[in-house]
């Protein structure tokens, strides 16, 4: 697979339609094209501790960043056609399909892949574990800035690159 949007979402709370934030990643060609990230208003609008502790966004960082809706419009383009790639895609994907239901959009059914699930069959016990930045590593990629949606893309995207050449 040589053409891919790598995409990462933050959420505000355990609502799966509360992105807070979303980073993604084109590859063509089996190569980087274009990136694109943006804060984004959560809906519902509210923060939980523990959200917060992981990717360390606040009410004060989106309270005047837009909504999923219009952030859309400006990721639509630039995936149409494209297979969606994620580390752990069942998160990312539910986000997508919640924040949709929330606005009342067409969902347009994106194709998934997992790097988590490529990650267990190609590494299996050779890794300590398989979250995003130990398989980042181990495919020869230094995540840097862990948990801000455009550097897990980013990890996403070189481990995609790695693990897919051959699909």
């Amino acid at each position: 697979m040589k053409d891919f949007a790598a995409i990462d979402f933050e959420t505000a709370n355990e609502q799966p339609s509360s992105i807070c934030s979303v980073g993604v990643v084109i590859v063509r060609e089996g190569k980087i094209t274009d990136s694109f990230y943006s804060l984004i208003r959560p809906e519902p609008q509210y923060y939980k501790w523990f959200c917060q502790r992981v990717h360390g966004l606040g009410p004060k960082d989106t309270e005047k960043a837009p909504v999923f809706p219009h952030v859309w419009k400006k990721i639509g383009p630039l995936i149409e056609g494209l297979p969606l790639v994620a580390h752990n895609s069942r998160f990312d994907e539910g986000c997508l399909k919640a924040v949709f239901r929330v606005y009342q959009m067409d969902y347009p059914e994106y194709i998934f892949h997992d790097t988590l699930t490529a990650s267990r069959r190609h590494f299996g016990r050779c890794l300590p574990n398989h979250q995003l930045h130990t398989v980042a590593a181990a495919c020869g990629y230094d995540l840097v800035n862990h948990h801000h949606a455009l550097a897990d893309a980013q990890a996403c995207a070189a481990i995609a690159m790695k693990l897919f050449q051959n699909l």
